[in-house]
């Protein structure tokens, strides 16, 4: 079963809190007020503010917390973005947990919009992978879409990606394609990794809705461009940084797919400064 958001943050609660936090615990009343402020650090795309919120709702249904900004807001530097006033345990209780969880998402919000702009002007799309955190995918994902990219499947169970395994064990592209068609519903998409152009002409006698191009250069792409001719829709995968997103959108393709979108992006900086009412 997936989790869901809720579930999420009590096992990051549990895992923080365990049985108890014995520095506030000591230190702190239980029913003395406090008020915090959540401060960008650095430039950033804001993502997950709705998470930290119920990360302090969790611990105290009743804290008011001030969102100042919205998911996708552009923050810069020395910016307030939230605004919290509860008791003092809860503030510092939930600190981390609420942090860790809008500095991930926001940096993976913050490097998805560097990386659409890097193809602005051009019909490409920006989709991201299966490389995600364990148990994050949901957020991860829905990180990756305010940053302004899109979505691949969000996992094995929603789109049909015949890959190189899949093609090895079923006997080739035809017989896998055939094979899946047989038990799917009409209205599932069916997409075929290639790392050749024979595979590309197999793929594509085969009808598949999506050509995938692994690991291909740019002068390979735009021959497999013009041998698909918009008889299907075409991805591009493997080896894309940054630095070719230019590039490879100007080869003709629709898709690029970037695991880095997820695995590689770097938590943003973010702190939370707490006082005493």
């Amino acid at each position: 079963m997936m989790h869901t958001i809720e579930d999420l943050i009590q096992l990051a609660l549990q895992e923080d809190i365990g049985p108890g936090d014995i520095t506030t615990d000591n230190l702190v009343a239980p029913d003395t007020r406090g008020n915090g402020i959540i401060v960008a650090k650095q430039n950033l795309v804001i993502a997950g503010l709705q998470v930290a919120e119920k990360v302090f709702k969790a611990l105290e249904p009743q804290i008011d917390f001030e969102a100042l900004y919205a998911d996708g807001d552009r923050i810069t530097a020395g910016s307030t973005v939230v605004r919290i006033d509860g008791t003092l345990g809860t503030l510092l209780r939930g600190e981390r947990t609420a942090l860790n969880f809008i500095q991930r998402l926001s940096g993976i919000a913050t490097q998805a919009r560097t990386f659409v702009g890097e193809v602005a002007g051009t019909s490409v799309k920006l989709v991201d992978t299966r490389k995600t955190t364990p148990g994050w995918r949901v957020l991860e994902k829905y990180a990756v879409r305010i940053g302004g990219a899109h979505n691949h499947r969000m996992g094995l169970y929603d789109g049909v990606l015949i890959k190189d395994n899949h093609i090895a064990v079923s006997g080739g592209i035809t017989n896998a394609v055939k094979k899946v068609r047989q038990k799917i519903s009409h209205l599932v998409k069916v997409e075929v990794e290639t790392a050749t152009f024979e595979e590309v002409k197999e793929a594509l006698a085969a009808n598949a809705d999506i050509i995938m191009l692994d690991n291909m250069d740019l002068e390979q792409i735009r021959k497999a461009v013009r041998m698909i001719d918009k008889k299907a829709l075409v991805e591009v995968s493997g080896s894309v940084t940054r630095e070719r997103l230019r590039d490879l959108a100007q080869t003709g393709v629709d898709l690029i797919s970037i695991g880095a979108l997820t695995h590689s992006a770097v938590a943003v900086d973010l702190s939370m400064n707490i006082k005493a009412n």
